[in-house]
């Protein structure tokens, strides 16, 4: 089946039998198989990733060279149906050339993060725009671990990178 067909089917579900697997489906599921039935979406979100990176790599304070890119690396996630891997909502590094910086981790130990402490991080400090295109963007293409996400600012491309 094609994205447009597919897309089709989901907006007007003319079939009894589409009808009734739609309607078994909890709504963030529906909401996601539209968006991937749209191919022009992912490339939205990725869009409002780099307007939103290059707005605040243009409010950060100082004289030296502008941002050439920023990179995101991933976070776990506990959902309803297990732990996920997603993007974090904040910009691991702004670097002002190409190349992409040591983002590894310095240390080996690990400290298990309470869900609401980590939500309410995120609503206190993150940009919402930003954070929602992350999570849409994770769930269009789930990252894996040690996966990178980079945003080239003159281009506004972003691509996953593995390190």
């Amino acid at each position: 089946m094609k994205h447009e067909e597919l897309a089709a089917l989901l907006a007007e579900p003319t079939t009894p039998l589409m009808r009734a697997a739609l309607r078994g489906l909890p709504p963030k599921t529906l909401e996601t198989l539209a968006t991937v039935a749209d191919p022009a979406a992912e490339q939205g979100w990725r869009q409002v990733v780099a307007d939103r990176v290059r707005a605040f790599a243009d409010e950060q304070p100082g004289d030296g060279p502008q941002a050439v890119t920023a990179y995101f690396t991933t976070t776990e996630q506990r959902t309803g149906s297990g732990m996920s891997v997603g993007w974090s909502p904040f910009i691991a590094a702004l670097a002002p050339t190409e190349e992409m910086p040591d983002l590894r981790h310095t240390e080996t130990t690990a400290r298990m993060v309470p869900v609401d402490e980590a939500a309410r991080a995120e609503e206190d400090f993150a940009d919402p725009k930003l954070s929602e295109a992350l999570h849409r963007l994770a769930a269009l293409d789930p990252p894996e671990h040690a996966d990178v996400l980079r945003v080239h600012l003159p281009t506004s491309r972003v691509t996953r990178v593995k390190p």
